[in-house]
């Protein structure tokens, strides 16, 4: 386990409106407002064709492979995140959502753009006084957050 403290700053309440993809609204927001960490909580809806990273094809192969699905509807959806800057210091959402539409239920990474269906609610809530980044692990190739 490795870990940070941070302190709670500014607490946002964001509106996204349809058509907004999700992760590019959230990191150009916090690029506007100076936001160098949050977690964040979200409720709406998810347009069709939304995608999804559902995880590796398989388990702990390597090359790690990503599966992807794309929304075939509507789906009312529940997520939570985090937003790190990369190495760059480009703010990066890391967000999950799990959607449901009828009795089918869709949960996965919202990086390959998720599009808001009319409305998204956000709250975010800024950390401060930490230094965390998300840097490039060669293990696995993913940018995890080094706190």
């Amino acid at each position: 386990m490795k870990y940070s403290e941070a302190k709670q700053g500014r607490v946002f309440v964001i509106r996204l409106e349809d058509g907004d993809i999700l992760h590019e609204a959230v990191e150009s927001f916090a690029r506007q407002k100076g936001i160098r960490g949050a977690a964040l909580i979200a409720v709406g809806g998810a347009d069709a064709g939304s995608r999804l990273i559902v995880g590796p094809r398989e388990g702990r192969a390597k090359p790690i492979v990503p599966m992807e699905i794309v929304l075939e509807d509507v789906y009312e959806i529940t997520g939570t995140g985090t937003l790190f800057p990369d190495k760059n210091g480009k703010p990066v959402l890391h967000m999950h959502i799990a959607g449901g539409r009828k009795d089918q239920n869709r949960i996965g990474c919202v990086r390959r753009g998720v599009k808001v269906w009319h409305v998204m609610e956000i709250v975010l809530f800024e950390l401060i006084e930490n230094s965390a980044r998300r840097m490039e692990d060669s293990q696995t190739g993913f940018e995890l957050l080094n706190p």
